[in-house]
């Protein structure tokens, strides 16, 4: 009995910290946060976009420096 009553408090504890968390966020914050891990290549980007009809703030990636390719330390 009192392992039911421990997980269900755990549970009402998980769901109000992720509350607390997420309390001053806007709904367009969520969906651009949850865009970001795709922002760096462009293929990906752009197949997100088509399933999903939102828009990716897409980077292009840094090209190496010349010289900093094989750094042997």
């Amino acid at each position: 009995m009192w392992e039911v009553i421990f997980n269900l408090a755990a549970v009402i504890c998980l769901y109000g910290a992720v509350e607390y968390c997420l309390r001053g966020q806007s709904g367009d914050a969520l969906d651009e946060a949850s865009l970001i891990p795709f922002a760096d290549d462009p293929e990906v980007a752009r197949r997100v976009e088509l399933a999903t009809g939102k828009q990716v703030k897409a980077v292009t990636p840094e090209e190496a420096k010349p010289g900093w390719g094989n750094v042997e330390v």
